[in-house]
């Protein structure tokens, strides 16, 4: 293949993924977007040069002169609520409500086993191991381990089958791999989650489901809902939950509020 042929199959494939990411827009204002970015997808570009969101970004525009920049991240293999800041000065007050834990973060997994507790608190700390053989990951750090960085996660149990269970899960902290390492310590992985124990599917049952923000004391409170997609369908009805109509219909486009 020639790199002419290389570079247009690139941007054939960016465009099919910039005309799905516009029909994943879950709200968008003069300031900034929320997105449900889609399993599978890195939010930045790797040694691989796989894609990447970052590189299909320049489509979410909508009329900007500069295109949306990330103001978190997510794992490339967890869908849901994604926040992009629209402007320089969007970005750095978004940067300052996440630094400041002023965003409220709410995830859903699909997990192994049944927790014996209907809810509980994680106050596990977390380090960054890594082996030629396994690469890297998070684990609990032990006592007075100087690494060692603070993790809280609030959970709750939703729905269970004895096998699976289904975990409402709000981090306090914003650790990298988080969510998943801290299942992991509570004894229940979650499912599809081969680094962290959880074998048994293909792809990582873990969605973050809702993102609360207040942008600025003028405004109201920002509060978005991402729908649970279609490889977490199977598992979270096994567990008790029942589809909402509203999610499973077709997405209706935001309105273009400041633009």
């Amino acid at each position: 293949m020639s790199d002419d042929e290389r570079a247009a199959r690139s941007a054939s494939f960016c465009g099919a993924i910039s005309t799905d990411l516009i029909g994943r827009v879950l709200y968008r204002d003069a300031h900034l977007i929320v997105l449900n970015k889609p399993a599978g997808l890195a939010v930045h570009p790797g040694p691989s040069g796989a894609l990447s969101l970052e590189a299909s970004l320049d489509d979410l525009r909508f009329g900007f002169h500069r295109r949306p920049q990330l103001a978190h991240r997510l794992d490339r293999d967890t869908e849901g609520c994604l926040v992009l800041g629209r402007h320089p000065k969007a970005l750095t007050r978004l940067g300052r409500l996440f630094a400041e834990r002023a965003v409220q973060k709410t995830y859903w997994a699909v997990v192994l086993g049944r927790p014996t507790a209907s809810e509980g608190q994680i106050a596990a700390p977390l380090v960054k191991v890594s082996s030629a053989a396994s690469g890297w990951r998070m684990v609990v750090a032990g006592e007075g381990q100087a690494s060692a960085q603070s993790a809280e996660t609030s959970w709750r149990l939703l729905g269970s089958n004895g096998a699976l269970s289904w975990l409402e899960l709000t981090p306090h902290t914003g650790r990298t791999h988080q969510i998943r390492a801290h299942c992991q310590h509570l004894g229940h992985p979650i499912l599809g989650d081969p680094i962290y124990g959880g074998q048994g599917r293909a792809r990582l049952h873990l969605l973050a489901r809702r993102i609360v923000l207040t942008y600025a004391a003028t405004h109201p409170a920002i509060d978005v809902t991402a729908p649970p997609p279609a490889h977490m369908h199977e598992a979270l009805a096994a567990c008790g939950w029942h589809p909402d109509p509203a999610e499973t219909a077709a997405p209706v486009p935001p309105p273009a509020m400041g633009d």
